[in-house]
């Protein structure tokens, strides 16, 4: 089958074998898979002695053969992935042995995936085969943070730097879906007003002064994923008690924070990543519920990955990149 490796040093497309299907596992045939950012990251995670390896967390598909003890699903199914391996039921944190698809386990940018039945959950009807294929990672790592970390309430006021991530554009919808107030930050105008047209209430310009921005603002919960390079200027528009759930760090990891400002302030400091099973078969049923759609800025072709790739790269894209098999 083809499929996008990374492989002794280098991202490729090739043809690889189809693993052998245990008692357990499904054959998905693939219909579109998801482009990350974890998927761009990966390499500089491996050594060039790395072996081909699948690229690849989102995806969805139908199922074309079953093991001889798959009893949750049927041939002709149509499924989605859900990269979050080893995690079933919620818990304050994952548990040990806990991976995402993609790494170290054969991702999902390829014409099938072999995988265990417990990892596939019915397709929703009101998707299309692209909305689903990039579904699972942003939208229940959106889910958890803002939800089962940020306990989101209506009426309350969410901000959300950086507007334009696929995990920010499930949050607008997901906030707006309960009834909360939605504000997000982004240092392209045009990438604000799409973030208007899906929901959010306000949309700042990132290089503005935050704190004159929303003066007159409360703001009672910030999801965070940009790390230091707004992680300050963040809790600087908290509320007084307020939380704040940070899931990522696209800029530098390590952060500087006044502490005693921090604990007079009576603020909540939460980190999130993913989420589980159980969770994801809740969000699936909050987005039918509210008939929430994935934005999927861009669709490619397999055979286009590496200008997918380089697009991605450029932060072109508002939303979710749909890769075709």
């Amino acid at each position: 089958m083809k499929a996008y490796v990374y492989e002794h040093g280098q991202l490729k497309l090739k043809d690889v074998d189809v693993q052998t299907l245990g008692k357990e596992d499904v054959l998905v045939s693939l219909k579109v898979a998801g482009l990350n950012r974890r998927d761009i990251a990966i390499p500089n995670r491996l050594g060039d002695e790395q072996p081909a390896i699948v690229l690849g967390s989102d995806g969805a598909g139908v199922i074309e053969q079953i093991g001889k003890n798959v009893d949750q699903v049927e041939i002709g199914d149509e499924v989605i992935i859900n990269p979050a391996l080893g995690w079933d039921e919620n818990s304050d944190a994952p548990p040990e042995g806990f991976e995402i698809l993609g790494v170290p386990d054969n991702g999902t940018i390829a014409e099938k995936i072999v995988i265990t039945q417990s990892q596939v959950e019915k397709k929703p009807e009101h998707l299309t085969w692209q909305e689903a294929g990039v579904l699972a990672l942003a939208s229940l790592t959106g889910f958890r943070a803002m939800f089962t970390k940020g306990q989101l309430q209506k009426g309350e006021t969410v901000f959300i730097p950086g507007a334009s991530s696929g995990v920010a554009t499930y949050m607008i919808q997901f906030a707006k879906a309960v009834g909360a107030r939605v504000i997000v930050s982004s240092r392209s105008e045009e990438k604000r007003r799409q973030a208007l047209d899906i929901g959010a209430d306000i949309a700042i310009d990132t290089a503005a002064n935050w704190q004159e921005e929303l003066k007159d603002e409360t703001i009672d919960l910030v999801i965070e994923s940009v790390g230091r390079a707004t992680f300050n200027r963040s809790l600087n528009i908290l509320k007084r008690g307020g939380k704040i759930v940070v899931f990522g760090a696209t800029t530098e990891d390590t952060v500087e924070f006044n502490l005693r400002e921090f604990f007079y302030g009576q603020y909540q400091l939460f980190g999130s990543t993913m989420g589980s099973r159980e969770e994801l078969q809740s969000l699936l049923k909050f987005m039918e519920e509210h008939k929430i759609h994935p934005i999927v800025g861009h669709t490619f072709s397999l055979d286009d990955i590496e200008e997918a790739v380089e697009y991605l790269k450029e932060n072109k894209q508002f939303g979710k990149i749909a890769i075709e098999i």
